[in-house]
């Protein structure tokens, strides 16, 4: 989960550039209510609990193919889909450094965090642990983008993260026991600005 794993996950904003762009999210204050939606309610709530499944499923070659069909298919615009499908291949081909066998019962096009729970759990780290950092880096990449497009400075951005730590902890007792039937979100202004990146004229994200 460490950033210097070569993913490209730093080319990504989910949307939240363009919420910087409309003046959804202006300072810190705002940064930080944008990330709880989007951790509680929005995509990586759902990323949360197709984790959990690629970690149980990660012996099951055909339901990892279904619940690799099942994220991208929640995917809520076209670059939230090419996003969470580039991560996962790269995650994949990167992670082959660690051989397993594993990585040959993932599908080609696996989401991202479907493709970090299977090899996580292959590799016997704990779904506790391994969710946590993967939150935490998720979060993390959203701070460093709004500190680069403005919304906050360094100093904030780590308050934020201090202040998400309490979100993170709750959502991962939340997601141990959950199920695919508590996939959902309702965190719509995140996807409508998801979804408007997609015609932003310049920009410094791809999503």
């Amino acid at each position: 989960m460490s950033p210097a794993f070569p993913i490209g996950g730093f080319a990504w904003s989910g949307g939240l550039e363009r919420a910087v762009h409309d003046r959804l999210v202006q300072d810190a204050s705002e940064l930080r209510s944008w990330l709880v939606a989007v951790l509680r309610h929005g995509s990586l709530w759902n990323d949360a609990i197709l984790f959990g499944e690629g970690w149980r499923r990660h012996e099951d070659h055909e339901g990892l193919a279904e619940l690799s069909e099942l994220g991208l298919a929640l995917a809520g615009s076209a670059e939230r889909h090419f996003e969470t499908l580039s991560l996962g291949k790269a995650f994949v081909a990167t992670a082959r450094a660690w051989p397993a066998p594993v990585l040959e019962r993932l599908p080609a096009d696996v989401p991202f965090p479907v493709a970090v729970g299977a090899i996580a759990a292959a590799h016997r780290i704990s779904l506790e642990d391994v969710l946590a950092a993967y939150l935490h880096a998720a979060l993390s990449q959203a701070v460093s983008a709004g500190i680069r497009l403005g919304a906050c400075g360094q100093m904030d951005g780590v308050a934020i993260l201090a202040a998400l730590e309490t979100e993170i902890g709750q959502v991962i007792r939340d997601v141990s026991g959950a199920t695919l039937d508590d996939l959902g979100t309702a965190a719509i202004q995140v996807d409508i600005a998801s979804l408007r990146h997609e015609t932003q004229h310049s920009r410094l994200f791809r999503s």
